[in-house]
């Protein structure tokens, strides 16, 4: 079975859903239209250019080209039982039925005056269902060119047609809107309204043969499965899988295990994706002022929806008790809870109290943190204002300062992992610490610029700072000094994230760039360049992803960790390093191939050179650990000890059947030593049948007792 795929000019033919296996080359504009048809495939570009592929050749069969200004084709389609045809449709409103085997026009449609937008074969032969820009759906019969029935939605063009096969008269029609009509062909009518099924167009539609399953996909990158087993024949949800209609704008991971991300969109909606497997993917929704109105008016009608989330926090404890995700919103002062085990957004509504009844316009929340203990929420406003809620009854717990912690709107606030500090960063420039409990000042300093976010990494202690100018500095929150000083972005800093072991920090920034620092020896150790800027990163837990989420991108791509299963030279690049342009993860496997070249390059990379002797008089050491070289100095006498006493036998080969013992216990038979000098000759007295006589008379022979066997055989009648 063969997926096909266009993208711009060029149209791909995949395997097993990851291996590309045919490439047709010869459009010259984009591709919209493909129709697979037996071993050819059809497809028309946006310059009005049909070409029919043979789908093992890759060579072009047949190419046919319109005019545009009387046959602009806009949708194509086989119909049932007509051998070697294909009906177009096209923005003019006629129909016209190919042959493509001899290249031929066969008939001509006039038309119902409005563009085509669709063409779906009905269960019946010679039926087709044409959709129109004007929202009409057209039953035909192509065979006689009679119209059998005619349906209108006031929803605007159909987008996408499908019939039930399963038994019951039912036919499908998608809208730009997003909702879904079924239409009773028996009774000519209207049976039922899917509304919302997708929040923006329904791209496509299809029934399962001879199933109540239709399957639907829009625009807003969603797929959902739709069973039909109620009663009044509307259908419900058996299984989705979406993502984000709009780019994430924050991604970070969730809890300790490394196998949940939560991502935040410009669509407003917070989702949790599964590193694992996608059907743990789920889904916590929008944010809402008033949940019940929102419902009430849908999602087109919604004015209590949010804005999009700019910056959360989350903490798996007490997750299961009550909620443990506090998020900012863009421009807006209140944050919201969201409940991870319920998948929904939260019952508090975090905001001052003198904000309650009326909503500023110039204030709103800019930074958020969250107690490791999940008891606690810090959040930082533009005024400078930083206050304390409690996250299991919303309540407000007391601000920092006086009137407010910073002149400035703050940048960023962090809680250590004992819930002893915390520490407020200000655009004034200022960096300050203060008592969580008593809420007072600790010890403020001044920064050499004005901060852009922080981000503290709560085991070690150890507190990153990105700032405008675009450095960024470590300070250690025991010492309160500035450790560490790194520069070389070109641009703003997006984002930072620490290692698990507080060891690197990787940074982002709108210069295209991913950048590792090594804390302990303050070097730039790693850097590569990606297409477009990545927005937000965020480490796994167990150090064996990378998550990255880039400009106008819907995906989040993870990269693996090399250093964990395989050879990497940690060296300081030179100062002149130039990056290398690297393309975003994919299940492509050339990518593969070309990692396993990097890592070879890399093994060249970390052989160590000795080190010029400082000094005739000096001793130059190596910096190796004591495991390395303690044993150097005894190196003869281990060997020695090593050496072995004898050479090595050879086992003996054990035979293939292993011969037994008859009786009730199955018991192996001794092995016999082998004789070397053992006659080869065949002992043919072995193989002779004895008689009971012969053998009576070999045991007289051995004991010499003649008289046992004389009255044996006068028995016998001898």
């Amino acid at each position: 079975m063969l997926i096909f795929a266009s993208y711009d000019n060029i149209l791909h033919a995949f395997a097993r859903n990851k291996e590309v296996v045919h490439t047709y080359e010869g459009h010259k504009a984009r591709i919209h239209l493909l129709l697979p048809f037996g071993d050819h495939v059809i497809s028309v570009d946006v310059e009005n250019v049909l070409i029919v592929w043979n789908i093992q050749s890759e060579e072009e069969y047949l190419q046919v080209d319109f005019d545009k200004a009387t046959f602009a084709v806009s949708a194509v389609m086989h119909p049932s039982t007509y051998l070697n045809k294909i009906l177009l449709g096209s923005e003019q409103g006629t129909l016209q039925l190919w042959n493509i085997r001899s290249n031929k026009l066969l008939y001509s449609f006039p038309g119902w005056q409005f563009a085509v937008t669709t063409l779906e074969q009905a269960p019946a032969v010679d039926v087709v269902a044409v959709g129109l820009v004007s929202g009409h759906i057209i039953v035909h019969n192509i065979k006689f060119d009679e119209t059998l029935m005619k349906f209108q939605q006031d929803w605007g063009p159909i987008t996408a047609i499908s019939f039930r096969t399963d038994g019951h008269p039912v036919m499908a029609a998608g809208s730009p809107i997003g909702h879904i009509a079924l239409w009773d062909l028996e009774e000519k009518k209207l049976m039922c309204q899917m509304q919302e099924a997708h929040s923006t167009a329904i791209a496509g539609m299809s029934f399962v043969p001879g199933e109540p399953l239709l399957i639907t996909n829009g625009a807003d990158n969603a797929i959902r499965v739709w069973i039909f087993d109620g009663p009044g024949g509307t259908g419900r949800v058996l299984r989705s899988r979406m993502g984000h209609s709009a780019p994430p704008t924050k991604i970070r991971y969730h809890g300790q295990n490394g196998e949940q991300i939560l991502s935040a969109g410009q669509d407003g909606t917070l989702q949790s994706f599964s590193t694992v497997h996608e059907k743990f993917n789920k889904s916590l929704g929008r944010g809402s002022i008033n949940k019940k109105k929102s419902k009430k008016k849908g999602l087109k009608l919604d004015t209590m929806a949010l804005p999009p989330i700019t910056v959360f926090a989350s903490e798996v404890a007490h997750q299961s008790d009550w909620d443990s995700i506090v998020a900012c919103h863009q421009g807006y002062i209140t944050c919201t809870t969201w409940n991870y085990q319920k998948t929904s957004m939260g019952a508090h509504k975090l905001r001052p109290a003198e904000f309650s009844k009326h909503k500023p316009i110039d204030i709103y929340a800019t930074a958020v943190d969250i107690t490791s203990c999940g008891n606690f929420a810090v959040i930082g406003l533009s005024t400078g204002r930083v206050d304390v809620y409690n996250m299991q009854s919303g309540i407000h717990r007391g601000c920092y300062g006086k009137e407010r912690a910073h002149e400035g709107a703050v940048r960023g606030v962090a809680v250590d992992g004992l819930n002893q500090l915390i520490i407020t960063a200000g655009s004034e420039g200022l960096i300050k610490f203060w008592k969580f409990k008593s809420k007072d000042l600790v010890y403020s300093t001044e920064l050499p610029s004005s901060p852009s976010g922080i981000l503290l990494h709560r085991d070690s202690g150890i507190l990153g700072i990105a700032f405008d100018d675009f450095s960024i500095s470590v300070l250690d929150i025991e010492t309160r000094k500035i450790v560490r000083t790194f520069s070389g972005h070109r641009g703003r800093i997006n984002d930072m994230t620490f290692s698990p072991d507080g060891r690197w920090l990787i940074t982002s920034s709108m210069d295209c760039t991913i950048k590792t620092w090594d804390l302990p020896s303050g070097c730039l150790i790693d850097c590569f360049l990606v297409d477009s800027a990545a927005v937000s990163l965020t480490m796994s837990p167990t150090g064996d992803f990378l998550a990255s989420t880039h400009v106008d991108d819907l995906g989040i791509y993870l990269w693996s960790n090399r250093s964990l299963y395989s050879l990497v030279s940690l060296r300081p690049l030179p100062a002149d390093y130039e990056p290398s342009m690297v393309t975003h993860p994919s299940t492509c496997p050339v990518q593969d191939v070309d990692e396993a070249g990097d890592e070879e390059t890399s093994d060249e990379m970390i052989e160590y050179v000795s080190p010029e002797q400082l000094g005739e008089q000096l001793v130059t050491l190596s910096s190796l650990p004591e495991s390395r070289w303690k044993n150097l100095l005894s190196l003869d006498v281990i060997k020695k000890k090593n050496k072995p006493r004898e050479p090595p036998k050879v086992p003996k080969s054990a035979p293939f059947f292993i011969p037994t013992v008859p009786g009730l216990i199955p018991r192996y038979i001794a092995p016999e030593e082998e004789n070397d000098t053992q006659s080869k000759v065949v002992n043919l007295g072995v193989l002779a049948q004895k008689t009971d006589f012969y053998i009576h008379l070999e045991e007289a022979l051995s004991t010499n007792e003649w008289s046992l066997l004389i009255l044996t055989e006068e028995a016998a009648g001898v």
